[in-house]
């Protein structure tokens, strides 16, 4: 009400128990936003120490969690050892949304290409999702199967909201078919596991299963005409202040 009295312009419409801005309120709170963005910079700026010891909140999902974030956050903590991290999983869109209300600082997600205009988008990078099982079953090594041939194979699938799950979905409907998993579990590697002992196949991002390839453990499954990406993706609000900590955590994913 002072600000409103000293500005001489209407800020806030308040109909019964609900106050929304008005369009002078929502100029002036950009003009606002900004010039605390610029206290906050001028302020670190001259704090006289380079040591990060702040805290930081990262959104992502479980399988991103479970393989790529071990060895980001141990490298991440040996250079500053200093800053508390949480890590919060959910689906990408939960993620977002909790991005959009500032509870989150940045959310590290897979999907298909994913654009908002009160996003900054640091990273984007496509990577293969791939049918996958253990090396000693039967499919593995075939070439050309039918993807009939592997979807109806015991079947172990992360929750129906995982983003590739989705895509995968998406296209069998579109060619007349149905996934039906015999297992479902958010827990990635507790998936690899069913897989490392021959439990069944499954489809799941190639980073998630790049490992066990390599060792000769788990096996991709060469199906015919058939190719799906989704893309590694870091974001964050416009309107969050970067911090040094964030700042350091985006540079090094």
């Amino acid at each position: 009400k002072h600000l409103e009295n000293e500005l001489k312009v209407h800020l806030f419409d308040r109909i019964g128990k609900q106050t929304t801005l008005t369009h002078q309120g929502t100029i002036f709170y950009e003009y606002a936003s900004n010039i605390m963005k610029e206290l906050a910079q001028a302020i670190e700026a001259v704090s006289g120490s380079d040591e990060l010891n702040g805290r930081i909140c990262i959104g992502t999902i479980e399988s991103v969690c479970s393989s790529v974030f071990p060895e980001l956050l141990r490298e991440y903590h040996r250079l500053y050892p200093k800053v508390t991290i949480s890590i919060i999983t959910d689906s990408p869109e939960a993620l977002l949304h909790m991005m959009d209300k500032n509870v989150i600082d940045i959310v590290y997600f897979l999907d298909k290409p994913v654009y908002n205009k009160n996003w900054i988008k640091v990273l984007e990078e496509p990577e293969d999702v791939l049918f996958v099982s253990s090396a000693s079953n039967q499919l593995a090594g075939q070439i050309g199967l039918n993807l009939d041939e592997v979807i109806s194979h015991p079947f172990i699938s992360t929750e129906k909201d995982a983003s590739y799950r989705h895509l995968l979905e998406q296209y069998l409907t579109s060619i007349g078919k149905e996934l039906h998993p015999f297992l479902e579990t958010g827990n990635t590697e507790f998936i690899l596991d069913q897989l490392r002992h021959n439990l069944g196949v499954s489809f799941l991002p190639a980073f998630v299963v790049r490992h066990d390839i390599m060792l000769g453990v788990l096996s991709c499954l060469d199906v015919k005409d058939f190719q799906l990406k989704v893309w590694r993706q870091l974001v964050y609000h416009k309107d969050k202040w970067v911090t040094k900590e964030m700042a350091a955590f985006l540079k090094l994913a």
